[in-house]
């Protein structure tokens, strides 16, 4: 394979970047930071310190899973000019396989500098501090394995479960502990919550590209679902984190501010019809940047409603 095996598309080299870079998703990465920050100061023992590390450790974490993304996509001539989707740097031949070899082994060096920094300083045993470490080597190694190798876990449709596990419940769970040091089971709620609304995220995307997807091989979970049974799953990760959060609150017996997450409850049954009206996948083009909103502001609801407990 040729170091640009794609067509060159005008476009300047620090723009290419900031394409693949994708930073518009940072936010929705660090939601489940914030969630895990917001419960353990609920539990009034938030470290600042320990939830700044956090949010830069998660960070980078997924601007190793957009490069990594790029990467594999263009490798196996996933991302086309004929895909409903925006192309990135690698795609349009601004950048070169061997560039973004580069910055892949970069961002694992940094991510793993910052990782170590927050498990050593965080954890009280040695046995959080490995632990940790090697929840980080698999966080680590799920983001380029998603669409990097022979057999990437995102193109057999195991990408929705790996963001349940990774943006949710690691995500809630392990912020949360290294500033607690306890994760009571109840606070898998909320985590679940966090994560189901990345899946939501990641389902539009997947609606979005499904025929393209589908040509070359790439079976995510909206590809062996169908259209019509994507549509309906995504209702189910919307509902099925409204759900999530209520039953925190109403098991954690939360006063009337902890419900405030309700307010995004229009918004959500908004996109819900939305998506279950519109059959094409470039209707989903618009519904991306929407879920992301949504996302961020259940997740901004929840965490608000606990600062006010």
């Amino acid at each position: 394979m040729t170091d640009n095996p794609q067509p060159i598309i005008s476009t300047s080299l620090s723009r290419a970047w900031l394409e693949s870079l994708r930073l518009r998703t940072l936010p929705l990465a660090c939601a489940s930071v914030m969630t895990g920050s917001a419960l353990a100061w609920w539990q009034g023992q938030l470290s600042p310190a320990t939830a700044l590390l956090a949010l830069l450790t998660t960070a980078l974490l997924q601007i190793l899973s957009n490069l990594a993304n790029d990467y594999g996509d263009a490798q196996k001539g996933s991302d086309t000019p004929a895909r409903i989707g925006p192309l990135r740097g690698m795609q349009k031949g601004a950048i070169s396989q061997q560039q973004m070899r580069n910055a892949l082994i970069l961002t694992v060096a940094l991510t793993i500098i910052s990782g170590v920094w927050l498990v050593v300083r965080a954890s009280h045993s040695l046995n959080d501090i490995f632990g940790f470490i090697a929840l980080g080597g698999i966080a680590i190694v799920a983001a380029i394995a998603y669409t990097v190798g022979k057999k990437p876990y995102g193109y057999l449709g195991l990408g929705d479960a790996s963001v349940l596990i990774f943006f949710g419940w690691l995500g809630v769970a392990g912020s949360n502990y290294l500033q607690t040091h306890h994760f009571p089971a109840l606070l898998f709620l909320p985590a679940t919550a966090c994560g189901l609304m990345a899946v939501a995220v990641l389902n539009v995307n997947n609606m979005r590209d499904i025929e393209s997807d589908r040509q070359h091989g790439k079976y995510t979970l909206a590809v062996r679902l169908g259209a019509v049974g994507a549509r309906r799953y995504h209702c189910l990760l919307l509902g099925g984190s409204l759900l999530c959060c209520a039953l925190f609150a109403l098991l954690a017996s939360l006063n009337p501010g902890g419900w405030l997450f309700l307010l995004a409850t229009p918004l959500l049954f908004n996109q819900a019809r939305h998506i279950l009206r519109e059959t094409s996948a470039v209707a989903m083009r618009p519904m991306l940047e929407k879920t992301v909103k949504s996302a961020l502001l259940l997740n901004l609801l929840f965490s608000l409603g606990l600062v006010l407990n």
